[in-house]
């Protein structure tokens, strides 16, 4: 049916709010240390350049959300430009698991930020148990029923944003220029190599373009909404990233990369800053695993709808479908698996892998879309090239990073050559 104006209430600034809330999430509390161990006091390069490749992405992306307006996002457009077949399906799985290892992410993270309020010389198994306990949490709370959590999330995006801000200005106002000096800065290979973890940070941005169906024009305000929110967050986190090594030692940041943000604020703010970072970084954390939780549970329903996932993923249980307590619990088997810059390596990687392939595929469907053919292929080559960096990197350090990335890529196409052979079905266009 046709909506009119007054039915699409997504505007260009409710637009660049959802965006920033998306990114500006618990990447930026949960990465900044661990990028920090790679690129030291330099890592605000880091974030430009991370921000430069997802203007580009955004660019994209927005382009293929103006022409197809489905809420599908990304799947919706690997379809139109690859067709129903075996690799759209792979590819659809791939993103379901960078969908669980970005709320795995979170989960570390809450438990990293919850340990900063337990006495020095704790078991650090109260780590995990923070991790495990908040994805079970929220598992029961949405097999319960919850309710739409519209309003708790733009409450949480309002205290997470004035708390980054807050520190960003004060951590300026009191920098030590001598802090930031380009000789304490790392080779530069390391602060491209920190690109596969500052990306990660960015990685929200893609769900502006589930909001195109809602929004009057699409075509105009789409690709306007998601440039400026990722402006208006790369200048965030360049401020922040000022802050915080201007204001401490690169030692000391890395010394406590769990919880950098809130170190950061104790030589500006004392204990009590201290105490409102760890706060908002808990608030914030809590808030993305229960609205990700609940987002990729729809997600999960839709494909196992298509026969793209089990069908046990759909099933009803409680209030909600099985998919929820299946990726709650590989989301808490990933937490208690890897450590935070392993996770966020394989969520970078994937998550660049997957944009790389809707990229090239954008490439053929330019004429449909109106989109400039060099700046979509910068966006693919940006994409490959940051992914590429990235691979080097974590192959020099961990091989179980790259172990689990094939065995991501082979889950994926197993399991899509076997739902093929069992089902027949397949995932198909949504809009003409």
């Amino acid at each position: 049916m046709y909506k009119s104006s007054a039915d699409k209430p997504i505007g260009f600034w409710s637009a660049v709010s959802m965006g920033i809330g998306a990114m500006v999430g618990a990447g930026i509390f949960a990465l900044l240390g661990e990028a920090s161990a790679i690129s030291g006091s330099a890592v605000y390069i880091s974030f430009i350049i991370g921000g430069i490749i997802a203007l580009f992405s955004g660019y994209s992306l927005s382009k293929l959300g103006a022409r197809y307006p489905a809420a599908g996002g990304i799947v919706e457009y690997l379809t139109q430009a690859w067709g129903s077949g075996f690799f759209t399906g792979a590819m659809s799985i791939m993103l379901y698991l960078a969908a669980v290892v970005s709320l795995s992410l979170i989960a570390k993270a809450f438990g990293n930020y919850a340990f900063t309020f337990l006495p020095k010389g704790t078991n650090p198994l109260w780590h995990h148990a923070f991790s495990v306990g908040i994805v079970l949490l929220f598992v029961v709370i949405n097999l319960q029923g919850a309710k739409d959590v519209a309003i708790w999330e733009r409450l949480t995006v309002a205290i997470k944003f004035a708390v980054l801000t807050g520190l960003a200005i004060a951590g300026i106002v009191y920098l030590k220029p001598e802090l930031l000096s380009p000789s304490l800065y790392p080779p530069v290979k390391d602060i491209f190599f920190s690109l596969s973890i500052t990306f990660f940070a960015y990685e929200g941005f893609r769900v502006i373009t589930n909001t195109a169906e809602d929004m009057p024009d699409p075509a105009r305000t789409l690709p306007r909404a998601m440039v400026a929110a990722i402006l208006l967050v790369m200048l965030l986190y360049v401020a922040v990233a000022f802050a915080v090594f201007g204001n401490l030692p690169t030692d000391k940041v890395i010394a406590a990369r769990d919880y950098a943000l809130a170190e950061a604020a104790l030589p500006i703010f004392g204990h009590l800053g201290f105490v409102v970072v760890a706060v908002a970084a808990l608030i914030s954390t809590a808030s993305s695993i229960n609205a990700n939780l609940y987002a990729v549970t729809n997600v999960t329903y839709q494909l196992a709808r298509d026969g793209e996932l089990p069908a046990a993923f759909g099933q009803p249980i409680g209030h909600s479908r099985e998919g929820l307590v299946i990726s709650g619990l590989l989301v808490i088997v990933l937490s208690l698996l890897f450590d935070l810059s392993q996770i966020a390596s394989i969520g970078s990687i994937s998550i660049l892998f997957v944009h790389a392939v809707t990229h090239l595929g954008h490439l053929r469907l330019a004429r449909e879309t109106g989109a400039s053919r060099l700046l979509v292929g910068l966006a693919a080559l940006l994409s490959l090239v940051a992914m590429g960096l990235a691979l080097v990197y974590v192959s020099q350090r961990s091989d179980t990073v790259v172990q689990v990335l094939l065995g991501f890529v082979a889950l994926a196409a197993g399991m899509e050559f076997l739902l093929q052979r069992l089902h027949g079905r397949r995932i198909l266009p949504r809009l003409p």
